[in-house]
């Protein structure tokens, strides 16, 4: 089989690192171009020195992408700058795996109340396929853009589908409350992310407005067939990566504990990065991994269903759902490449 060709396309941040190393080992792609405009002409080693004697390839301006023959690129841009390019590469052959948000929301109104920003290509919102592959595997498949969710969502709505899409929960009061390590907030120095703000604290952010909240609830009503309303709060933990979600929700019925667990065993059967949890999960339980892990309770005394929910925000969160996502464009295994073990401790 002749490898396929692999563009990415900014590559100076936490996720375009993270593509280069799990894409270095996988066995069906070769990569043929990594960008940066700020840094062009370096080595993408240069960059990131870890990667030294690994990745030392030359980073070059995707100006020049007319000349290499990609078969897919992946976008590893800020929201905001993704639909530039997209709406200049639309009519290109190449396959294109967006990682910011600006084509994860339902419409460009959506769009432009929560990002604060213009939305430049719509056409692309209409087109986009939303790259959850435990949601939307058959519509990845025939997808031409993908828009790979958010790391928070990814963790939310994996916690909350089996319940939404079997009408057992209320929708109009729907608990997420996530802690995520700083990664989250990108590799650029930020007064939220300084050493002395983070180390030995814990704060909560975005409250009521963060616009990961209508990306959960827009997924969540297509999948429930109703309007679900979600009570969203992100919080910043003192550690490099990992999201662990908490999930509180009334059901419409009382719930037996072991048809609860058959019920999430029968919606994620067929899902190779969604592991069901007999204990609690914790975010070193799936650090580098491209897991989801996951573990459902019922509260007899609340009446409560209580949902853990853990990743790693840089790959099931980002790099590691789009190459998932790629392999299932490609009608590859859908793990190829991602047998990645967890690092613990």
């Amino acid at each position: 089989m002749t490898k396929k060709k692999i563009g990415i396309i900014g590559a100076t941040g936490y996720t375009g690192s993270e593509l280069v190393r799990i894409l270095t080992n996988h066995p069906d792609v070769e990569i043929s171009m990594i960008t940066s405009e700020s840094r062009t002409g370096e080595l993408f080693s240069d960059v990131h020195p870890f990667l030294q004697g690994i990745a030392d390839q030359k980073l070059v301006s995707v100006n020049q992408i007319d000349e290499y023959e990609l078969d897919l690129v992946f976008l590893a841009l800020p929201h905001g700058v993704s639909m530039d390019f997209v709406k200049r590469f639309k009519d290109k052959s190449f396959k294109i795996i967006d990682l910011s948000g600006d084509f994860r929301l339902s419409t460009q109104e959506v769009y432009e109340e929560w990002y604060k920003i213009p939305h430049i290509y719509p056409k692309g919102i209409e087109k986009a396929v939303f790259g959850s592959p435990e949601l939307y595997f058959d519509e990845i498949k025939q997808a031409h853009l993908i828009a790979n969710p958010g790391c928070f969502p990814t963790s939310a709505i994996l916690g909350l589908a089996p319940l939404l899409k079997a009408n057992l929960i209320e929708t109009d009061r729907i608990i997420v409350d996530s802690k995520t390590g700083v990664t989250g907030a990108g590799i650029k120095a930020k007064t939220v992310n300084l050493y002395s703000n983070v180390n030995d604290n814990f704060k909560a952010y975005g409250l009521k407005n963060h616009r990961h909240t209508i990306e959960i609830q827009g997924v969540l009503d297509k999948v429930s067939g109703k309007n679900t309303c979600i009570q969203f709060t992100p919080h910043l933990l003192p550690v490099d990566r990992g999201i662990l979600t908490s999930i509180y929700v009334r059901p419409t019925e009382k719930l037996d504990e072991i048809k609860l667990k058959e019920l999430y065993a029968d919606f994620y059967a067929n899902a190779p990065f969604v592991r069901l949890r007999k204990q609690e999960p914790a975010i070193k339980d799936v650090r580098g991994t491209n897991y989801c892990d996951l573990y459902v309770t019922y509260d007899e005394r609340t009446n409560m269903v209580i949902i853990i929910s853990v990743i790693d925000n840089l790959i099931k969160g980002a790099a590691g759902q789009a190459v998932q996502n790629m392999n299932i464009m490609f009608g590859l295994e859908e793990t190829k490449g991602l047998n990645l073990i967890p690092l613990n401790p």
